[in-house]
């Protein structure tokens, strides 16, 4: 079987950092590169925690962009209060000897599309969309080239959780996220409706622990930081692991379920700047954008997960 070409775009972020792993564990995966966007913190720790993570992985050969430092319109919002200082809080981790590449990650992306075979590259953002909305914005021609994209971000019946109705990667980049839906390419999005379904219980924690490994170890590490603010804030008895259901989607993608709908972005409103307006019910007569997940086997989520994980 010939392995799926894919570009990870991202802003690391603990649960970023898994669902990078989990890719370069997967042999059905071809990861093209990684670019970074600010995001949970700014870019010149984004950039650096995606070439930690490929060093933990082992995958040095994996080249890293670094990408835009600031929304297109507006003033970059952060998440520190749930992913620490660097990002990746917990663990103790070591300055890496991986450097960035030279060119942009916008220019990567546009170049990327260009060369490979139109309907070969699917884009992976696990972050806000700046890059790729960028990208679009600078090579219109390549967006009929995107295979697909599958996103972590927007919600329905969840609504929000940086602000009472929108989801945080959307949020800190609407504008840009209003580009990609509008863009007429194919897009599944793994909602927080979905994400909040994968949620690190205990059980699952310790099977990453058990591995014996530094990638094990990590993971094991980096849910025991990031657990603390999910279960405050929720009541609920572990952390949801977001990014990692892009992943698992292009692996296994029975593990999900969801609605072909139209999404459309809220851009203008004080009150609900970054919602996901999803037409779960099919109530307008909108056309259908995007293949918005709802549903997840979270048991199979995490024996894929272990398993992968494992493998490193």
């Amino acid at each position: 079987m010939t392995a799926r070409k894919i570009i990870i775009d991202t802003d690391p972020g603990q649960d970023d950092a898994v669902a990078i792993l989990l890719a370069l564990a997967s042999p059905e995966l071809e990861v093209l590169g990684i670019t970074a966007v600010a995001g949970n913190v700014p870019l010149s720790l984004t950039q650096k925690n995606a070439l930690i993570v490929c060093e933990l992985a082992g995958r040095t050969d994996v080249a890293v962009y670094a990408g835009c430092d600031a929304p297109l319109t507006r003033k970059l919002v952060t998440a520190e209060h749930v992913h620490g200082k660097t990002g990746l809080d917990g663990p103790q981790l070591p300055t890496p000897k991986m450097e960035l590449q030279a060119a942009h990650a916008v220019e990567f992306i546009i170049e990327t599309l260009r060369r490979e075979d139109a309907g070969t590259v699917t884009l992976c953002p696990l972050g806000p969309l700046t890059n790729i909305a960028t990208a679009f914005q600078q090579a219109p021609d390549i967006v009929d080239r995107v295979q697909e994209i599958v996103l972590m971000g927007g919600a329905y019946f969840q609504v929000g959780n940086i602000t009472p109705a929108a989801e945080f990667n959307i949020y800190v980049d609407p504008e840009a996220a209003d580009i990609v839906f509008r863009s007429g390419a194919p897009i599944v999005v793994m909602p927080l409706d979905v994400t909040h379904k994968a949620l690190t219980t205990q059980p699952r924690v310790d099977a990453f622990r058990a591995m014996g490994t530094e990638p094990g170890r990590m993971v094991a590490e980096w849910t025991d930081f990031f657990e603390r603010f999910d279960k405050e804030k929720y009541g609920s008895e572990g952390a949801p692991l977001h990014d990692p259901c892009v992943i698992a989607y292009l692996i296994q993608p029975n593990l999900f379920s969801g609605r072909h709908i139209n999404v459309e972005v809220e851009t203008q409103s004080e009150l609900t700047l970054g919602m996901t307006v999803a037409d779960w019910w099919r109530v307008t007569d909108r056309v259908p954008n995007a293949l918005f997940m709802g549903h997840l086997d979270a048991d199979g989520f995490f024996a894929l997960l272990t398993d992968r994980i494992g493998r490193l």
